[in-house]
């Protein structure tokens, strides 16, 4: 048997995938130069950690958002789905949404469900005709229904959204199938971004006045040149269809009238069954959250990590999760920001394999410029563009005349409304989960700021300082400073060792987690009068920790 075959066979009997790929080195991504070790060879690439291979391997596709969307056609009595997974048997719930006849519009269940066999189900639209047309489709000829993907063991895999044309048959129509979503908020206006199942052009209009967006399925609208404090209707245009909501614009900065906003983190899939797991996100309670945010009138949420259950190989797979995360805040996402940001489980990756213990190293997944954690999350999210570039430039930059690192584009960020300002950091950049591995692979360690992302937060603070504008600051990160929990052994204290500490093409950085830990408190304490708290995650539980002299 040969060594391939073998390091598939053992893979396979760990449960770990069904089948593995290997990649080839001569269509294999170029190696990051500030990994170490990595090298390649007939079966593919490998980190070589003391002798050591460890062979990367290719997960093939599980469930993705391109395959839970179903790919919906028209038939003479309703529309079919094609899942693209022959193993896929369970049970599709769908139902009219009535978008004009609800402020969190969602879809109204039929009580007859239809089956999902082989990856396949059709469902009828004919059956909500007469006294189940809530919408009046029958009369308009148009409609819109929500769908839920459940397999055969009751796990909930994807709630998706399809419009469609005809009293039968019956055809697809122009679909926004994620959104629209209030983002980038500030006392002239704000962006409107949503998700089309086709390559259109729509546009939104607020106040009178049209903006268009450019032709395709990801849409962001910027809307200005309105009045602060204000409410506004906004109605999405996306062919024949529309929808309409509303989002009132912040106050001019330093007005300081009072105002509510909502902080929380870590709403990956929980326990319990149902809606507690959606394919990866806590769906259950982030709707309750949203709700109560609703009740309490907050003018905007910040959400800083562990979303999803993550820590995938595959793209497809973190964009369904991020998908249904989404999905469960869209309701009342329609009419205020919630400004989201990464945590430790935000991890997307390379896997790589030792054939004799079956022990694994993940790292970011590279090229970093199009596969990476950070590029798949700043593409499925509308934040600031403020931050630092990436750690290119720092010293441990293996090379000045290139772009070595990932992006902290739309990752770390900070923004205003009224007389507050939230800087919201990374403690998750460039990620490696296997920590014991980072001195040999390379990578960054759960909870460390790096170099360039402290300078940028220095250079934040002290801007902040001096603006007349701002009286109170809140950084925002996913580790905590001082966890009191199950990640007292990481995060930012690691059991008390300043060993702890990222590595860079081979070399370990040369401060240490404490030190670093410290020197952000030095600016966030010492040097700031405005920061007001550090809001952080990733222990699960509540605790109010006041850092003073005795601390």
């Amino acid at each position: 048997m040969k060594f391939s075959q073998k390091l598939q066979l053992l893979i396979s009997l760990l449960g770990i995938i069904p089948q593995v790929m290997y990649a080839q080195s001569s269509g294999s991504p170029g190696f990051p130069a500030v990994h170490s070790n990595l090298k390649s060879d007939d079966t593919g690439q490998y980190f070589d950690v003391r002798g050591t291979k460890y062979y990367r391997a290719a997960v093939p596709d599980g469930h993705t958002l391109s395959k839970m969307t179903g790919n919906p056609e028209g038939t003479d009595e309703g529309i079919s789905f094609n899942f693209q997974d022959t193993l896929l048997n369970g049970t599709l719930y769908f139902g009219l949404i009535h978008y004009a006849d609800s402020k969190h519009p969602q879809p109204v269940y039929f009580k007859y469900p239809s089956k999902i066999v082989k990856g396949t189900t059709s469902i009828s639209l004919l059956s909500m005709k007469g006294r189940y047309d809530m919408t009046g489709w029958e009369k308009s000829g148009k409609g819109t229904i929500g769908y839920r993907v459940v397999n055969e063991h009751g796990d909930m895999l994807y709630d998706g959204i399809i419009s469609f044309t005809g009293t039968g048959p019956f055809k697809i129509d122009d679909t926004i199938i994620e959104g629209p979503f209030v983002n980038l908020l500030h006392a002239a206006g704000a962006t409107i971004s949503f998700k089309t199942n086709r390559d259109i052009r729509c546009e939104v209009v607020v106040n009178g006045k049209s903006y268009k967006s450019k032709k395709g399925r990801q849409h962001e609208v910027e809307i200005k040149g309105l009045e602060p404090a204000t409410e506004y209707k906004y109605t999405v245009k996306y062919g024949d269809n529309a929808q309409s909501y509303s989002f009132k614009t912040a106050p001019r900065p330093g007005s300081r009238t009072a105002f509510t906003f909502a902080y929380a983190s870590d709403s990956r899939g929980g326990a319990g069954g149902g809606e507690r797991d959606i394919f990866g996100a806590n769906a259950y309670i982030m709707k309750k959250i949203m709700a109560l945010n609703t009740q309490e009138n907050v003018t905007f949420m910040q959400f800083t990590g562990d979303m999803i259950n993550g820590y995938k190989t595959n793209i497809g797979e973190m964009e369904l999760e991020y998908a249904n995360w989404k999905r469960s805040i869209e309701p009342f996402a329609h009419y205020f920001p919630v400004v989201a940001t990464m945590g430790n489980h935000e991890s997307l990756g390379h896997v790589f394999y030792d054939l004799k213990t079956g022990k694994r190293i993940m790292v970011d997944k590279f090229p970093f410029s199009n596969a990476s954690a950070e590029h798949l999350f700043a593409k499925e999210f509308v934040n600031p563009a403020n931050g630092p570039k990436s750690e290119d430039g720092a010293y441990y930059d293996p090379d000045p005349s290139k772009i070595d690192f990932p992006s902290y584009e739309e990752n770390v960020f900070f923004y205003t409304y009224d007389n507050v300002a939230v800087v919201v950091m990374n403690s998750d950049y460039w990620y490696a989960p296997s920590t014991p591995f980072i001195q040999y692979t390379g990578g960054n360690l759960h909870g460390y700021i790096m170099d360039n992302q402290l300078k940028w937060l220095e250079e934040t603070i002290l801007k902040l300082e001096k603006n007349p504008d701002i009286d109170h600051v809140f950084v925002t990160q996913h580790t905590p400073f001082f966890p009191n929990g199950g990640h007292v052994g990481d995060d930012m204290w690691y059991n008390g060792n300043n060993d702890y500490r990222p590595s860079v093409a081979g070399k370990r950085v040369a401060k240490g987690i404490i030190e670093r830990r410290d020197q952000l408190l030095e600016i966030l304490v010492n040097k700031s009068t405005k920061v007001r708290a550090i809001l952080t995650g990733d222990e699960h539980n509540y605790c109010k920790t006041e850092i003073g002299p005795e601390t």
